[in-house]
């Protein structure tokens, strides 16, 4: 049950980020959900790091569905660096 929870936050997270970030139209729903999981994992990353915090991606909480959300425009933010050498 932990995966199919994993895969829904992951495909809203990156659905979310990509409106964030104006790259809703070249992405699909696959990559919507790679790019929720990878910023899923790098936002927790981040927030045990920086602040101590952490949320699990394999149970639905909402302070995991904001770190999921912040890591996955973080990761988008790096994707356009480096495409197009600048943050939109």
């Amino acid at each position: 049950m932990g995966w199919i929870i994993a895969i829904i936050v992951g495909g809203v997270a990156g659905w979310l980020a990509s409106l964030v970030m104006n790259r809703d139209a070249s992405m699909g729903i696959f990559w919507n959900i790679v790019v929720g999981i990878i910023g899923s994992i790098l936002g927790n990353v981040i927030a045990n790091a920086a602040f101590g915090l952490g949320g699990s991606i394999q149970e639905f909480s909402l302070t995991g569905l904001i770190i999921a959300i912040v890591g996955a425009i973080v990761l988008l933010g790096i994707v356009n660096l480096v495409q197009r050498g600048r943050v939109r």
